[in-house]
């Protein structure tokens, strides 16, 4: 028998068997689920990406699971062959110093940028107001007394945790407060790397449990379990314990931690790193570039074999040096440049020519490297530092890695320096080093003073005349404010303003400039 539907304007037919006439004699419930299933079986190849029965995609079954499931039993093994090509692989080394040269530079600086109409604050009580704060704020993340081992200071501090976001997707920062030295601050930043967060007691993971994470029934975390060592080390290991810190202080409701990762999908417990999709291409291509660096040491390697009937050397091989001769009964004889090696009698040399250098190696690796520069969001020419092209296509190519830097520079402030900020601010206005009348009070209040903006380095200029240009033009139509232009060179207009007025200042008093004077618009010095 023939069964037929129709899904839109295609027409299934299911013709049935003996096994389903069988089937549905002895059990016609299972015989319709058995019809069921057919249908749903050819229902599944109306897209043709989601087709089984296609040659092609026979065999591609990927697996189907939820965001912690994919990554709970590879991550461990991501983190440590990241770190790997890092260490050994020049392009992976340079990616990763490249994104964070141009997003975190020598730092993210803190312009204050409170709302003074909320605040009911005239502009010169506000800009009072954002000096203050940003001096002291100073004083807090330029000394190294803010880092819990006192190694880094805050700028270093923040290149570090971005550097370890992206070598192993994830960093901690725990916000300890204790009183050291002259430091009139008590918050510390201490960086925990992510195989540290792991299960107390190594237990098993639960539905609110997870690799080191408690969550409550909202997906939220509530506390984090933190090893007193790294899991692998190699140096004497003591006894492994636990500190459980929960997630916010019950007393402020501050954050105790801060768990800096980007996650790619909703309910992502922890984070990947960020060559995770190419970190095959990359070892690949690793391994490619040593075997034809080897190939070309060994074809650019002039060694001259010597056979004689007798067996005898030709030469005194002590004249020639441990570098270039060897004896017939040496047991470890190898290529060398100018090397002069003897044969024992009867003994014969063939060799193969590895036809080295490799014309096509260089377009191949460049082939290659635009692949995983797509997926790592750097163009090429960003990529491998090398512009050839015209400057249209060579600012198009920054300008295209400007929006992945801005964004990750973004992402960063948002999730790292803002909250650091607004939890040292906290601090700060409780201890009468700065003023905030309603701080503690409104939520609103506070949100106004602790706005801010984080400025981190300027984009490379290819033609600094073009980019001038079209800052005037901006400019003269009301596009952009001096402000904003300034800022986007990493620069800070106040200060600017301040600087230039004191130059001026300085020039007039030695007479390198005149005084401008006019009257109604009218240049007292213009011939009339």
């Amino acid at each position: 028998m023939k069964y037929t539907t129709r899904v839109g304007k295609r027409k299934l037919d299911i013709e049935d068997n003996i096994i389903d006439r069988i089937v549905n004699f002895i059990d016609p419930v299972r015989g319709v689920r058995r019809l069921q299933s057919r249908y749903a079986l050819a229902l599944s190849g109306m897209y043709f990406g989601a087709s089984n029965s296609r040659r092609a995609l026979s065999e591609w079954k990927p697996n189907d699971a939820d965001p912690d499931a994919t990554i709970q039993y590879d991550l461990s093994n991501l983190r440590q062959r990241s770190r790997d090509m890092i260490r050994n692989t020049p392009i992976a080394t340079g990616a990763i110093n490249t994104v964070c040269s141009n997003v975190v530079g020598s730092g993210l600086q803190l312009q204050s940028h409170i709302d003074r109409n909320i605040l009911n604050l005239s502009d010169e009580k506000a800009e009072a107001w954002q000096s203050k704060t940003e001096w002291e704020w100073s004083i807090f993340w330029d000394s190294n007394d803010t880092d819990v081992s006192r190694i880094l200071n805050g700028h270093g501090l923040t290149e570090l945790a971005f550097r370890q976001v992206l070598e192993n997707g994830e960093v901690f920062i725990i916000l300890p407060r204790f009183k050291r030295g002259d430091m009139p601050y008590s918050l510390k930043l201490q960086l925990v790397e992510a195989d540290r967060v792991c299960n107390a007691n190594n237990v098993p993971d639960s539905d609110s449990l997870f690799m080191g994470i408690k969550k409550d029934s909202n997906g939220a975390p509530i506390e984090y379990h933190i090893c007193n060592q790294f899991p692998y080390t190699t140096l004497p290991q003591k006894e492994m314990k636990w500190q459980i810190i929960p997630a916010y202080s019950a007393k402020t409701g501050l954050k105790n931690i801060i768990h800096l990762y980007k996650p790619l999908r909703p309910g992502q417990t922890r984070g990947i790193p960020y060559l995770t999709p190419v970190i095959e291409p990359l070892k690949q291509l690793g391994r490619y570039t040593e075997s034809e660096l080897m190939a070309s040491v060994i074809s650019s390697m002039l060694t001259v074999f010597i056979k004689t009937e007798s067996g005898e050397s030709m030469f005194d091989t002590d004249e020639l040096g441990v570098e270039t001769g060897a004896k017939a009964d040496d047991k470890d004889i190898k290529l060398a440049p100018g090397a002069i090696i003897d044969l024992a009698k009867g003994e014969d040399i063939t060799t193969v020519n590895p036809m080295r250098p490799n014309a096509t190696f260089d377009p191949f690796v460049q082939s290659v490297l635009r692949q995983i520069g797509v997926a790592l969001e750097l163009p090429f020419e960003i990529l491998i530092k090398h512009f050839t092209a015209s400057y249209s296509a060579a600012r198009a190519a920054m300008l295209e890695a400007w929006k992945f830097f801005n964004s990750r520079r973004q992402w960063l402030a948002q999730n790292f320096c803002q909250q650091v900020y607004e939890i040292w601010l906290y601090e700060a206005v409780a201890l009468g080093r700065i003023s905030a009348p309603g701080f503690f009070t409104s939520p609103l209040i506070r949100k106004a003073y602790s706005s801010a903006e984080w400025i981190g380095p300027a984009p490379g200029q290819i033609d600094p005349v073009r980019d001038v240009e079209a800052a005037e033009k901006r400019l003269s139509l009301g596009l952009t404010t001096r402000a904003h232009e300034t800022s986007a060179l990493g620069g800070d207009w106040d200060a600017n303003v301040s600087q230039i007025k004191k130059e001026r200042k300085q020039m007039l008093e030695i007479g390198l400039i005149q005084e401008e004077k006019t009257i109604k618009g009218v240049d007292k010095n213009e011939n009339n």
